[in-house]
């Protein structure tokens, strides 16, 4: 059985982007999120994957559109969060945005894991509420960033059985 995670990024309000586009440059979490992704299939829609830019390198780049015929070299196509853990096989995947694949994919997720940016940003995506009646808050690193000067935490939640 897959084991499914998100990472994300928010900021105190539950923001996670703005035009497509991160609200802040935080270079530690972007090392953090690919320290944890490299090496495992990374689920996205997209729109997130049009934001990128390009398939992220040693990862499997797995993206979730609405149109049957999008196609891109390095990355396989799929309809539904369904149909793209589907494709995991057993493997471990991350689930990396934007906030309606990760509103679909939080029934199906095992374990959180979040980038608190101690801030609040000017935003238009967000990620849907943690409820504590289904998540478990399992490790908390608060840092700051030498870089961006911004207060963050990695903080990791697991499903409650």
């Amino acid at each position: 059985m897959s084991t499914l995670t998100i990472i994300v990024a928010t900021d105190q309000q539950g923001g996670i982007g703005i035009n497509n586009t991160l609200p802040w440059k935080l270079p530690e979490d972007l090392a953090h999120f690919k320290r944890l992704t490299t090496g495992h299939p990374i689920i996205m829609g997209r729109k997130t994957f049009d934001s990128i830019g390009r398939p992220l390198p040693n990862r499997r780049n797995i993206v979730i559109t609405r149109n049957a015929a999008w196609r891109h070299d390095g990355v396989e196509a799929v309809g539904s969060v369904a149909a793209a853990v589907a494709l995991l096989g057993g493997a471990e995947g991350y689930v990396i945005g934007g906030a309606e694949i990760y509103k679909q994919s939080m029934d199906l997720t095992d374990r959180l894991i979040v980038t608190e940016v101690g801030e609040t940003f000017d935003c238009d995506a967000f990620f849907p509420a943690i409820d504590p009646a289904t998540w478990e808050e399992t490790a908390r690193e608060p840092h700051t960033s030498d870089t961006a000067g911004l207060r963050y935490a990695f903080v990791t939640y697991r499903r409650k059985i």
